[in-house]
């Protein structure tokens, strides 16, 4: 759970920190909705660049920025529809741009739903204390950032075999970076990393995504509604909201699924994650190249009992169609297939796990047959800025992407998706998979048997952690009065 308890000692020095550097904390409130955000701070943000290191930024942590690199406002939630020229099913399909967060990612958000509640209750000290941030990739981009703006030290861990983008980017911002053997599969790695770490007797604290449920409360408390926004606004009299797709990663942007569901009852949530290493499917392992989804485990933040459908995605489709949207003969292509030009202009918003999300919810919609009513919700966590390096390697290995190369691509991995790898979850399945946590938190990691099972039986267990928001708004207030800005 998230502990809230009030270290008073240490709540003074923190707060000092944040008076050195004026620092002001927003709620979770303000990410929902920016409109509550104080004037005079939206007036200062029309000086400041999206990525800039200023604590001002912090206020950005929302869905609901103006899409634009430098002083933007605050306006609707950034989507894009995509249509069946493009998806190859009459559903329609949202998505959710992440890329108008600071850092180009909304997992900036996650790490702040996981520092935040520990420095306004005085457990963690930015004065003395290194934040550390565990990750698969944009995790712990955010987590480096949100600490620099909040004015602590940290130290970013990784596998050494993400993109060279995320490395550079994180070598102006980081104070120390922590390469770990293997790519977004070698979550285990990580982890040893972290007890290794905590061993060493140094002063830190670990903020690790895949068990902080600041993660889960992020989402459930900012996502979901950010979501619901959008349905409300793209949905016309007689359509129906089907469902939201998801590759699983750390399990903390699909606890959005547990708002939607509490909204929108009939609707599903479906995981999504790489064939090459299908934990969810069939209890396998393996290697993949959906950047920024970690694998081999079961997320603890991960409510598997209200997890509908898995889905399993050909890590080689998010590459080949990275191509497609973004190699001038895929993009010519797609103009001669009908897609608009303006659309094209925006598939760059989609990264390699946003187009694993896509996919996702293409195979969602030839699953449940869907119509020209039905609606699929789903995220670009970031977008290809992160990737440039793999078009080059992709070019440099198999060769100029030519007009042959976007056609089968696009007739392949769009027109002809199918539901092979689809699997809808009854209850012992889901329990199968829920029982998997047990060999990497309970026998690894430390957690506790009787609560792997309150996560299972306790109708309370979940409920409790979406409630905490308010508290821990109610927290931010007063750390931010102590300050005294």
């Amino acid at each position: 759970m998230i502990d809230l308890t009030v270290h008073s000692d240490r709540l003074e020095s923190a707060a000092q920190v944040a008076r050195d550097k004026q620092i002001r904390v927003p709620t979770f409130k303000m990410m929902r909705d920016p409109s509550l955000i104080p004037a005079a701070i939206r007036d200062q943000l029309r000086d400041v660049g999206l990525w800039d290191l200023d604590p001002l930024n912090l206020f950005r942590i929302t869905w609901h920025n103006e899409p634009t690199p430098h002083g933007g406002g605050f306006g609707p939630v950034n989507f894009v529809e995509l249509p069946p020229e493009l998806t190859g099913v009459p559903a329609r399909i949202l998505v959710l741009e992440g890329k108008w967060f600071p850092t180009g990612a909304h997992k900036v958000g996650a790490a702040f739903g996981c520092l935040v509640p520990r420095l306004v209750t005085g457990q963690f000290d930015p004065a003395t204390q290194k934040a550390v941030w565990p990750s698969t990739g944009n995790y712990c981009r955010g987590g480096a950032y949100d600490s620099l703006l909040l004015g602590c030290e940290s130290v970013a861990i990784l596998p050494e075999g993400m993109s060279r983008e995320r490395f550079e980017w994180l070598e102006t911002v980081a104070g120390e970076i922590i390469k770990t053997p293997g790519s977004e599969s070698n979550v285990k790695e990580i982890f040893d990393k972290c007890n290794e770490l905590r061993a060493s007797g140094e002063d830190l604290m670990i903020f690790n995504q895949f068990d902080e449920f600041g993660n889960y409360l992020w989402h459930y408390s900012v996502t979901g509604p950010a979501m619901v926004e959008v349905l409300e606004q793209a949905m016309a009299p007689g359509d129906s909201f089907r469902g939201v797709t998801l590759t699983t990663g750390s399990a903390g942007t699909i606890a959005c699924g547990d708002y939607l569901k509490q909204v929108f009852p009939t609707s599903k949530i479906a995981a999504g994650e790489a064939v090459q290493c299908p934990t969810i499917l069939y209890n396998g392992f393996g290697e993949h190249r959906i950047e920024g989804i970690g694998d081999k485990h079961i997320p603890w933040v991960h409510n598997i009992k209200n997890t509908d459908l898995a889905i399993g995605l050909d890590d080689e489709a998010t590459m080949v169609l990275a191509r497609l949207f973004n190699e001038p003969e895929g993009i010519g292509y797609l103009v001669d297939q009908g897609v608009k030009p303006d659309l094209i202009e925006k598939l760059p918003l989609l990264g390699i796990s946003g187009i694993g999300n896509l996919l996702a919810a293409i195979k969602f919609a030839h699953y449940y047959e869907l119509g020209s009513n039905d609606v699929v919700i789903t995220v670009g966590t970031d977008s290809m800025e992160m990737y440039g390096s793999r078009l080059a390697e992709l070019n440099a290995e198999k060769g100029e992407f030519t007009k042959l190369d976007a056609a089968g691509a696009y007739q392949r991995y769009l027109m002809g998706a199918a539901i092979d790898h689809v699997h809808e979850l009854s209850y012992y399945d889901r329990k199968r998979i829920h029982n998997l946590k047990y060999y990497t938190w309970i026998e690894q990691q430390g957690k506790t048997y009787q609560e792997i099972q309150a996560q299972w039986y306790d109708e309370d267990y979940w409920t409790s952690i979406q409630a905490m928001a308010d508290p821990i708004d109610d927290l931010i207030d007063q750390f931010n009065e102590l300050v005294g800005l």
